[in-house]
Order: C-alpha cells, then structure tokens, then sequence
C-alpha cells in the first residue's frame, strides 16, 4: 500500500500549533520526529521533505529522547535507542540535503529548549501528532513557543484522527468510519522512499549551529543506558527495537503466523500473533506498511471491497478469513483506541472516561466484598493466588508483552482483586506503562478501558464485584485455550 508517488500530505492529517509563518529565507526545514521514529512511510517526514523541496533549503531531522518521562527506563530507552541507530543508517543514505542528529538528555532538563533554538534558524517546524501520554502536551507547548510555522502531522493510522467526528461509543460504530474511508481514499498513502523528491535538488549546506550548542549537535546516539538517570529495575528484552527488526518480525508473521491467525491467535501455547504492536508503538513501522504485507500478496485493491458488508467484522475487505481477522485488529481496534485519546484527552485513562452504564455499575459494587484483595505489590510480584494469572504478569515483567488473549484476563482480575474500581485503573495503567513495550499507548489505554467496560456492552446477570461489566474467569480460560505449555514458561 505505500507509494513512492509524489504526494500532498491530506489537511485533515495536518494541525497547525501557532500563529506563525513560514520563514521562506530560513537555513533549513526542521522535522522533530518524537512519535513516528522511522524514515519511511511517515506522513510527518512527507510533510518536511515537501517543504524543504518548496522553499528548496535542506532538511534537519532531530530525533530527541528525554530522560523524565513517565516510566523511563532501560527497558523502554532501549528499544527507542535501537530505532534511532536504524533511522540514523537509513537517512546517511539519502540525497545530500538530508541531516539526521539525535540527541538523548545525559540528565534532566538537559534538551531543554533545544527544538526552540534550533527553530530560529528554520523555515518551519514539523512534528508527529500522536494522541497519548505526555506527548500532545509537549509538543502544544514547544509548537505554541516557535517563531515559525510549526505543524504536527497525524501518522498514527490509515484513518486520520479527525476524519472521525467525535469520540465512538464502540468498535461497530468506528468500524464503520473505517470500511468508509479506506477504500474511497487510495491515495492516503505515505511515500515508501520520501527523500527521493530531494534528489537532484541543488540545495544549501546545512549551516553549523552556534559554538555553545555544539556538544547537544554532535551528541549521537549512547551505547548503553547504564549511565543515564532512568530507573534501572525494568531490564531491556530479548525483542530488539528499530525498523529493520519490525520490517523482519512483520515476514516472519507473514509467512507463519498469518495462515494460523484465526485458529491459534487466542491460544498462548501457538502463539501466532504478529508481535508488532511495540514497533508500531513507537514508531518503527506504520500501519499502512503492516496493511500492505498482510493484503498485496491476496491482489488487493479498494474495488473488492464488499459494499454490502460495510460495518461487519468479516467479509467487507473480500479477503481470506484470516486476513480479514487481522486486519479487523490492526485498523479497527487499534484505531479506535486513537479516537478515544483524540478526542478524549483528559478522561482516555480515568474511570471518567468510561460509558455512563459502566460507570454507575462499578460504583453500585464498589462496597463489594472481594474474595481476594491485593496492592499493587502483590500484583507487580505475580504474588496472587491464581497461578494462570501470575503467569501472565510473569510473561509481562520479563518479555515485555502480554497474550492478546490473556491481558483480558489479567486485566478483568485486577479489578476483580482491588479494593476500589480506582485502586484498578491505577494499577492497570502503571503496571502497563512500566513493563510493557506496547504500553503508554492509545491501544493500550483502549484494552485497559474495555476491560471495565468501555467500547463493551452490559453483560447481565449482575455479579459481586463487576456488576454487569462482561466476566471472564481462570477456569474457563483454560478450558477454552490452550495454557498448559505457557504455565510452565512462566513458572515463578
């Protein structure tokens, strides 16, 4: 699905953050990658590779990694340091007119007005709009303060954000949005190879920045964490970050877990899921790319598109049943997590943000008794009762990664074996953003909500504890998949 075309980045995927203008007689175009971490199929790179090539001055690519966010820890600025390493290779082989510099803050506060400094030179400024964590306020804050136009471009998926009106009350709702958009815009597409407008252009020298900025400039990127002030308790895995890992893990997908998706995709001991949401967490692969190695190999095109089934979970995008599984996951369910935060910012990770019914049956069952009741220790050290699901806590604080299937689970008992229904949205959101890869995500924020019964609908009878939120027991779990090799995996 991505192209080399040359293209207009759609409006509905730009959102201006100031007042300013371009400066046509600035050094440079800037692109402040912080969410969309990769050189290809970037709506954001598009964007700043067509400015530069309009005002013909060269482009800058700063890619900053600061060290006080939420959760830091080796685990996490691992696997973004591995994505800046493979963006680094990726842009030293482009058209001359192309800089890329990262920079990781040695300490707190150190990058501190580094976009800022180097905007004064620029033409103009572009960012990534990514809907979740402390991003959006980030980037409000640095765009509101540029003294040039500065835009942040929507990459997160095949959808834009606000081709959407308003926040969907379930994943049929936004399904329907989907099955409308895709295959009437087949040319929402982000370049495969963007630098390729760039070639031949006979573009400025990138100036040098003042002497004081020097060492932030020639920073590059660390080979190791162990030195930075991050917490060190959440140890890096196995899984290797950056795009040439995505691009790899998304064919072996291809080749074997695709054809077993929709028989194994539920069972943790065949496991056959793609593995691709970290990757598409931060950055290192799109959507559109994902899209296109799950549906090219069948011949899609917009035209088999079933317009009959428009709104149905199976049959719309006329391709195998598997496929259409996936591709349901990929576009669907996490694309409506990005509405919710889109338009959501505020509530996307409270119990404020759920569905009046869920709202009002959790406070309805809020006095009751709990069979087991734990704190946040308890659940962190897999300490439970129930070994099923200590497996699966397990499998989160060494891999980095849940079960699709099994997170349900964890999630459900977590609220199940909390004292409030606040107690379990504080446990589940700092659980997930600490450990998992895929956390701190809109995705992620939607599965936690969905287990207290957002995007859900009532399940009665009404239940100690749950009230009418949908139930889901260890018992019946494993009566239902397959557990028993993911039990002795994960034994403590």
């Amino acid at each position: 699905m991505p192209t080399d075309k040359t293209m207009t980045v759609s409006p509905l995927r730009q959102r201006v953050l100031n007042g300013a203008p371009v400066r046509p007689d600035g050094a440079f175009v800037l692109y402040w990658m912080v969410a969309a971490r990769r050189a290809q199929d970037n709506f954001a790179l598009d964007r700043a590779v067509e400015l530069a090539a309009e005002l013909r001055r060269p482009l800058l690519i700063l890619e900053a990694l600061r060290c006080d966010y939420p959760h830091a820890s080796d685990r996490l600025h691992t696997f973004v340091l591995e994505g800046m390493r493979d963006t680094a290779r990726a842009v030293s082989d482009t058209p001359v007119g192309v800089t890329y510099r990262s920079y990781v803050e040695p300490h707190a506060g150190a990058g501190r007005g580094l976009v800022e400094t180097l905007a004064a030179q620029a033409c103009a400024v572009v960012t990534d709009d990514f809907p979740a964590f402390f991003l959006p306020r980030m980037v409000a804050a640095v765009g509101a303060r540029l003294p040039v136009h500065a835009v942040a471009v929507d990459g997160f998926g095949l959808v834009p954000m606000r081709a959407v009106p308003k926040a969907m009350p379930s994943a049929a709702a936004f399904r329907h949005h989907v099955h409308a958009w895709v295959p009437s815009h087949p040319e929402d597409l982000p370049a495969a190879a963007p630098f390729e407008r760039l070639r031949g252009l006979a573009l400025p020298t990138l100036p040098r920045p003042p002497e004081a900025f020097a060492p932030r400039w020639d920073f590059g990127v660390p080979e190791g964490v162990a030195h930075l002030p991050i917490s060190h308790d959440v140890a890096p895995v196995a899984r290797v970050g950056g795009s040439r890992a995505a691009l790899a893990r998304l064919a072996e997908f291809r080749r074997d877990g695709l054809p077993r998706y929709l028989e194994d995709r539920n069972h943790p001991d065949r496991d056959c899921t793609s593995g691709l949401s970290p990757y598409l967490h931060f950055g290192h692969i799109s959507a559109h790319r994902v899209f296109s190695a799950v549906t090219q190999p069948s011949g899609w095109h917009p035209g088999l598109a079933q317009r009959a089934a428009k709104g149905r979970r199976e049959g719309f995008w006329g391709l195998g049943p598997a496929e259409e599984a996936f591709v349901d996951q990929l576009v669907v369910w996490r694309e409506v997590g990005a509405n919710l935060c889109h338009y959501r910012p505020d509530t996307y990770a409270t119990l404020d943000g759920l569905p009046p019914w869920a709202q009002d049956t959790l406070r309805a069952h809020a006095g009751d008794t709990r069979a087991f009741l734990y704190e946040q220790r308890a659940f962190e050290a897999a300490a439970t009762h129930d070994p099923l699901w200590n497996a699966a806590q397990r499998q989160l604080v060494r891999e980095g990664r849940l079960h699709n299937y099994l997170r349900m689970l964890w999630g459900k008992k977590i609220l199940e074996w909390s004292a409030s229904p606040a107690d379990a949205m504080r446990v589940l959101v700092t659980l997930n953003d600490r450990y998992a890869l895929d956390g701190r995500d809109p995705n992620s924020y939607c599965g936690i909500g969905w287990v207290l019964g957002r995007h859900d609908r009532p399940w009665p009878p009404e239940r100690p504890v749950l009230g009418t939120l949908r139930p889901m027991s260890s018992d019946r779990t494993a009566a239902k998949v397959d557990v028993a090799r993911f039990l002795r995996t994960f034994s403590p």
